[in-house]
């Protein structure tokens, strides 16, 4: 009887010890090996530096890119922040060096600041400015930022009314714009202090809520494309994310935008499938599994755990689902399958659900890197 109640006690006691060895299902700082954020994090940092420029359109491999695009911009930032929380100088000073022509032999590829894709890139040296203090970084920042208030020559008539009313002139109510007009003006608050920018990306965020939100908390593409695009409103997800992590508790705007975003983090959870990912059009079961959205979504969710916006179990089980789901989809060239191509916005079911299934393309590669900071902050 006694070697009986000795083995059940042993017994309790591996249980115990195997339940403790278990990381909990909400648990964010515990990942198998070879599934961490440092470890997926340098993999897709590595990538990007080994990675040429990307261009716009199927352009012929030996054509030159013609400006940096915003999916470099993204994951430019994505691997700055990555190689801040991981305190990697070697890794940040490496991004900072690929920066560097682009005052002098690739100067031609500084974007032509005139639309919201183009103006993003100010986010770049902004970061860049915020960890040196070199004064040419905020110049060039500030020039993107700025530029997004400031009415150009020729002007259309429904930007002048945009400006009129203190909002951007590149306002065009598209929720891709919620991360490319916010992002680079929150940017512009972090190196300066000066609140004119975050006010900018608080009152034009409360526009894009007001406006296009949907009763059950997704957004459409835009009023005139009546779809829940996957990316798209991963773009809003991480631009409230974002802007909630950096506006300061007496910004007047503060509540209507955590408002915004814990109805649509609600919506995301209700629409996340049971293997941690989420479809092309969120709300569209036939649709198929996407991995950019899926690690905007992530991103959002961590965020949101990580500051207490967000319950700790409830939504940081399903971020750690979405994590490990999100990471399966990368190959053994550190490229991200499954990112949907780049994406107009079109009233018709077929156009988002043929686009074309890139591999490792920047949308996807991007917030791979944001996740893994994310983690690790």
């Amino acid at each position: 009887m006694r070697i009986l109640i000795s083995f059940f006690n042993l017994l309790l006691l591996v249980n115990i010890s195997l339940a403790k060895a278990q990381p909990a299902s909400y648990d964010l700082n515990h990942f198998p090996n070879g599934k961490t954020p440092k470890e997926i994090g340098t993999r897709i940092a590595e990538k990007f530096l080994k990675t040429p420029h990307s261009k716009y359109g199927n352009t012929h491999p030996a054509t030159p890119p013609t400006q940096i695009t915003y999916p470099d911009v993204c994951a430019w930032l994505g691997g700055m922040w990555f190689a801040e929380v991981t305190k990697n100088k070697e890794l940040f000073s490496r991004f900072e060096s690929r920066f560097s022509p682009l005052f002098s032999t690739e100067k031609n590829l500084q974007p032509i600041p005139n639309h919201v894709d183009n103006n993003v890139f100010g986010s770049v040296p902004l970061e860049l400015y915020m960890r040196t203090k070199q004064q040419k970084y905020l110049d060039l920042g500030l020039i993107y930022a700025d530029k997004q208030w400031e009415l150009p020559d020729k002007v259309k008539p429904e930007e002048k009314l945009w400006a009129d009313q203190g909002y951007s002139w590149q306002t065009r109510v598209w929720i891709d714009d919620m991360f490319m007009i916010t992002a680079v003006q929150s940017q512009a608050f972090r190196a300066t202090g000066d609140r004119k920018y975050i006010n900018r990306a608080a009152k034009e965020m409360v526009l894009y809520l007001d406006k296009i939100q949907l009763d059950n908390g997704l957004f459409y593409h835009s009023p005139e494309a009546h779809y829940s695009w996957g990316r798209g409103n991963g773009w809003m997800a991480v631009g409230m994310a974002e802007i909630l992590r950096i506006l300061p508790k007496d910004n007047p705007n503060r509540i209507r935008i955590m408002e915004g975003y814990h109805k649509m983090m609600a919506a995301l959870l209700a629409f996340q499938e049971k293997d941690g990912m989420w479809r092309q059009i969120i709300d569209d079961p036939e649709a198929w599994k996407e991995t950019s959205a899926t690690a905007m979504f992530t991103y959002a969710f961590i965020t949101g755990v990580k500051n207490g916006w967000l319950d700790k179990k409830t939504y940081g089980a399903a971020a750690r689902k979405g994590w490990l789901a999100l990471i399966s989809y990368i190959n053994d060239q550190d490229e991200l399958t499954e990112v949907c191509e780049g994406t107009n916005i079109k009233n018709d079911r077929n156009h988002y659900m043929q686009r074309k299934r890139i591999v490792g393309d920047l949308h996807g590669q991007a917030p791979v890197l944001w996740c893994a900071a994310a983690l690790l902050r």
